[in-house]
């Protein structure tokens, strides 16, 4: 299998989801020693905007696109095959202010691609999207500083981290994924230590 993890805070050293995502792959090469790992930098190093021109290029027939078109879906490009040719995607991520860092949500805009990684069952805008990434599992491993994010939660309504990416990569076909959270930073001491303690056994634990 072939695993792709996807890190997207600004922050190095001290970045806990860095840290779940690091867990999580001591943890499944024990497992599973043969898997190859692809490491995906969305905080630390940009992913650039898509712009005017990246839309236009998107949108065309391939064999309609012009060299400029081509030069700005290069790098989408490389990241629509990167996720191709994995099989399971790792994405760690903290919430800021209430949603994905941006490179975050720069790499996602690169990657929802029509045609490439999503359709319009009809083939023209009918509002049923048909994911073309198949067979293909995912794993959030998220860092909030407040807790009761979850549904019916008292923090639910404004999750637009974890019920964001789920959707969207929901819609590129992605169907089988498991979240876990790690909350109350903002909080540490005891009551941080608990969440830790809980989260970190928790991925210890997937097989």
């Amino acid at each position: 299998m072939k695993v792709l993890i996807i890190n997207a805070s600004v922050r190095n050293e001290r970045s806990y989801s860095r840290k779940l995502t690091q867990l999580f792959v001591e943890n499944w090469k024990i497992r599973y020693p043969a898997d190859v790992f692809t490491y995906r930098e969305t905080g630390i190093d940009s992913i650039p905007n898509i712009n005017e021109s990246w839309i236009a290029g998107a949108f065309k027939k391939p064999s309609d696109r012009t060299e400029e078109n081509q030069k700005s879906l290069q790098i989408s490009n490389e990241l629509v095959q990167e996720l191709k040719e994995h099989d399971i995607y790792v994405i760690g991520t903290p919430m800021y202010n209430w949603a994905v860092p941006s490179g975050l949500k720069a790499y996602i805009d690169q990657v929802m691609r029509i045609n490439e990684t999503w359709k319009f069952r009809s083939g023209v805008p009918d509002g049923d999207y048909v994911g073309l990434l198949e067979n293909k599992k995912a794993f959030i491993l998220s860092a909030r500083g407040d807790t009761g994010y979850g549904e019916n939660e008292k923090n639910g309504h404004i999750n637009f981290q974890t019920t964001y990416l789920k959707h969207i990569f929901g819609i590129m076909g992605v169907k089988d994924m498991t979240i876990f959270s790690l909350d109350n930073e903002e909080f540490g001491g005891e009551v941080f230590e608990k969440s830790k303690n809980k989260i970190f056994n928790a991925i210890q634990s997937i097989e």
